[in-house]
């Protein structure tokens, strides 16, 4: 009979190690699915396994749709894994659900211009090169130094996907200078010799837009990337490159935010779109 905690342990590795997922990602994977074999009604027949996912709807039903469509996909991931190595499988309401689709928000220039004027020397190269080169902050925790050239950088992406993004001028005289005064190791970003976490490259940026009254993500940066892109004309298929997505699609909703803004600024600018006492166009 298989064991599917054993199973478990052993998907958790795969997605790790053969995937490239995050650290953070393979957490999430292994509580979904950890959660999934404490409350779904799971049923042993032969050589065949039927699980019941009701109970387990039931017991998160209360959570974010969010969160419940990543448990569910998690879930089913490690289904699929273990349907690849042979082992059937009856899954019953594994269901998505609908969730509403919500643009991301990016920060703007002016603002972040603002919160580089008062960065830190390590904070000031981080947010420079999440702006610039579009990087999520898995990516620039995990980009190393001889992978960093004059005019290219070779970026680990997810899924353990390479790709080459440009670097200006002014971003490589930073890291030149940075690597002066810090020294040079293995990965970009270290401390006492030791690679920088996610979580600590992520408290060090987002410390920064504090200082100056603002809530900012890394990942605000990267969309900001990509709004200034498509909003002066770069074709979406090299943006979508350039952002490493696997699909057009995921770089499809930048330019709904695009024409987000340029509505906003139209009915700012429009003198018959002004806010009255008692109307609003």
């Amino acid at each position: 009979m298989i064991e599917l905690h054993t199973q478990k342990e052993e998907f958790l590795k795969y997605c790790e190690e053969f995937r490239g997922y995050s650290p953070l990602t393979v957490f999430s994977y292994e509580e979904s699915i950890t959660e999934m074999i404490k409350h779904a009604d799971i049923e042993y027949s032969g050589e065949e396994i039927h699980i019941n996912l009701i109970p387990l709807r039931m017991k998160i039903v209360s959570l974010k749709a969010k969160t419940i469509a990543r448990k569910l996909s998690a879930i089913r991931s490690f289904v699929k894994y273990l349907r690849r190595d042979g082992t059937v499988i009856h899954l019953r309401a594994d269901e998505s659900i609908k969730i509403p689709k919500t643009l991301p928000k990016p920060v703007s220039h002016e603002h972040i211009i603002e919160a580089l004027s008062h960065a830190p020397m390590m904070e000031h190269l981080a947010i420079l090169m999440l702006y610039t080169m579009g990087l999520r902050i898995s990516e620039l925790a995990m980009l190393r130094t001889a992978n960093v050239g004059e005019r290219w950088c070779r970026v680990m992406g997810k899924g353990s996907k390479e790709r080459d993004v440009p670097v200006l001028k002014d971003v490589y005289v930073a890291i030149q200078h940075y690597k002066v005064q810090k020294g040079e190791g293995e990965f970009l970003f270290e401390a006492n010799g030791e690679k920088l976490s996610e979580n600590s490259l992520r408290y060090s940026i987002m410390k920064v837009f504090k200082e100056v009254g603002l809530h900012v993500t890394p990942h605000q940066l990267r969309h900001a990337y990509a709004t200034e892109l498509l909003n002066n004309n770069a074709r979406i298929a090299d943006v979508s490159e350039l952002l490493g997505h696997s699909s057009m699609a995921t770089t499809q909703i930048y330019t709904k935010l695009g024409n987000a803004l340029k509505m906003d600024n139209y009915l700012k600018s429009h003198p018959l779109c002004h806010k009255t006492e008692d109307k609003e166009c």
